[in-house]
């Protein structure tokens, strides 16, 4: 590949993914005032509680999801798919910024909201998996690690462009008009990021037909590749918990455990998302050239043992006592974020590769990842002890541990399964 192809591919691969995440901060960050624009005004708590039920149900469509794009990438192509998903993505997060609230629509509005999560949820349960298979699937022998790692690296700036433009729209309008008409904003914008993933998808990118199949790729993989799903499953349980305890639910932990401010558990967090990025690039292309399987024991191997001591040394009220932990957690979990792409794309026969794929990392992320947070919370409540959310990490290291031992090394293979 010439480095203009090279940059073809990575931008197709990574956009939807750095949409997908854009949405899903902006979503986060601006949580409350969406409950108040699009539920009756009663109960405030209840307004917000209303507005994160809608973003865990098109969380709950995600596994959905994983089957229609995946069905979609294996039967007519990974590009379509891509294109499919990415304006499955890219329309209803224009379309939250522009629908009317509960005060014109009345009940219509947060039923209409409900529709728009669900299909993004369609979405995003399939543009995760497939970004990371036709990344993998472009590179060359050799290179597939270091390109495949830059699907992780897309999501987590996603989250971070997401987070930016949220806070600076907050500091730069008067609360009065930011819930009026400035939180909208960033939705608006994200039509730009899915039109401009579209044009990529649609028109620069080339893809060799898929090799013609008989019956429904589904059916085929639930019959004879069900060990395959739950391998994906098993492997990917080390980054799904890893990610929303140490990215997502520490920064409740912080502020309820630790009584750091919210502002400062934001700011520590952030600063520990910017170094995951050079980690999960620096993993990728170690594991094209020492291995995927040495790594990725590694990681799993410094998540099991490092959770317990880490979580403690973030127990402190110190902030920098605080980071230094955060940031020696980012090196595992970064590590396995950056080669489970190649690892999985790698492991799965291609004629099912996206269906099966979609299918154990959506199980992984999609249920066992998404209900972290609350088992993290009802562990602290149920045992009193505040470092009992590491448990998580290391029971999840440990099931990943054992399943890697069925997988076999195969970053020096030429090709792909076919």
């Amino acid at each position: 590949m010439n480095p203009t192809s090279t940059r073809r591919i990575v931008a197709a691969g990574t956009i939807g993914n750095l949409l997908e995440w854009y949405d899903f901060a902006v979503y986060g960050y601006f949580a409350a005032t969406i409950g108040r624009v699009f539920f009756p005004a009663e109960n405030p708590v209840a307004q917000v509680l209303a507005a994160f039920g809608i973003f865990a149900l098109g969380y709950l469509m995600r596994p959905l999801g994983g089957i229609v794009v995946g069905h979609i990438g294996d039967r007519l192509g990974r590009r379509a798919a891509l294109t499919f998903s990415i304006a499955a993505m890219a329309l209803p997060t224009f379309l939250v910024g522009l629908l009317p609230g509960y005060e014109t629509l009345g009940i219509a509005a947060p039923i209409l909201l409900t529709l728009l999560r669900m299909i993004q949820g369609l979405s995003v349960g399939g543009e995760a998996t497939t970004a990371m298979i036709f990344l993998v699937e472009q590179a060359p022998p050799g290179r597939r690690g270091l390109v495949g790692s830059f699907c992780s690296l897309a999501a987590t700036g996603g989250f971070l462009l997401g987070s930016g433009i949220g806070a600076a729209f907050a500091a730069l309008l008067p609360p009065e008009a930011l819930a009026a008409w400035g939180w909208r904003v960033p939705f608006l914008l994200g039509l730009v990021l899915g039109v401009a993933g579209w044009w990529i998808r649609k028109v620069l990118v080339e893809e060799a037909p898929p090799k013609s199949g008989h019956g429904s790729p589904l059916i085929e993989t639930l019959r004879h590749h069900g060990r395959a799903v739950m391998r994906v499953a098993g492997i990917t349980v080390f980054n799904a918990v890893g990610f929303y305890l140490m990215f997502l639910y520490v920064v409740t932990w912080l502020q309820t455990v630790d009584g750091i401010a919210p502002a400062r558990a934001l700011e520590i967090n952030t600063v520990s998302m910017v170094f995951l990025l050079p980690v999960m690039l620096l993993s990728g292309w170690l594991s094209d050239r020492l291995g995927r399987r040495p790594l990725m024991f590694a990681a799993m191997v410094l998540g099991f043992v490092g959770a317990l001591p880490l979580l403690w040394l973030m127990h402190h009220p110190d902030p920098r006592l605080i980071l230094l932990g955060q940031l020696a957690l980012v090196v595992p979990a970064g590590m396995g974020l950056g080669i489970i792409p190649s690892l999985l794309t790698e492991a799965v026969a291609g004629r099912v590769r996206c269906t099966a794929i979609s299918l154990g990392y959506n199980i992984a992320f999609g249920v066992i990842g998404g209900l972290t947070p609350l088992t993290a919370a009802w562990l602290i409540a149920r045992t009193e002890m505040d470092l009992s959310p590491a448990w998580l990490f290391m029971g999840a290291a440990a099931i990943s541990i054992a399943t890697l031992l069925t997988f076999r090394e195969t970053s020096r293979d030429a090709t792909l399964p076919p």
